[in-house]
């Protein structure tokens, strides 16, 4: 995908979130600009039922929130166009309600020389959880499932 496309497809299971059996599928808005990254997230959240949006690049994810709205949010830190933590900062502006996730391939937390946290930054701009690149299959389910289990998330999801 290039040119900010943006491209929807249903997930073929259903009851994607522990304890919700019957509620609607939940929608999950996955913006990056990496194509393996997008491919890689869609595949892991359909086979778990999920309904995904992938939007190539910050552009194109602002474009798929005007359009549609979503239960939570996969979003990159760093992408171009939209620099360092503007993309966080701009997604959770437009949709305060819907829980974002950041993720981030550029978290230098583990090095020996003195750099900053940036997974730990968006948390402190509004994301609800990080995953830090690359992750386990395990690891994001569990981010999303964290993430659909708030309050909010759930009584939207069973409208």
């Amino acid at each position: 995908m290039t040119g900010g496309a943006i491209r929807n497809r249903l997930g073929v299971k259903g009851g994607a979130v522990p304890g919700l059996s019957g509620y609607a599928m939940p929608h999950i808005l996955v913006v990056d600009d990496d194509p393996l990254v997008c491919a890689t997230i869609e595949v892991c959240l359909q086979r778990k039922g999920f309904e995904v949006t992938v939007a190539d690049g910050g552009e194109a994810g602002i474009g798929a929130l005007e359009r549609a709205a979503f239960d939570a949010m996969i979003v990159d830190i760093f992408m171009p166009h939209m620099r360092g933590f503007e993309s966080i900062r701009i997604f959770h502006e437009r949709a305060p309600a819907t829980p974002l996730i950041a993720m981030s391939g550029y978290a230098f937390a583990s090095t020996p020389s003195p750099s900053p946290d940036f997974l730990r930054m968006a948390l402190e701009l509004g994301a609800i959880c990080c995953l830090r690149k690359p992750f386990t299959p395990q690891a994001l389910l569990a981010a999303v499932n964290e993430c659909l289990a708030r309050p909010a998330t759930v009584a939207r999801l069973s409208k």
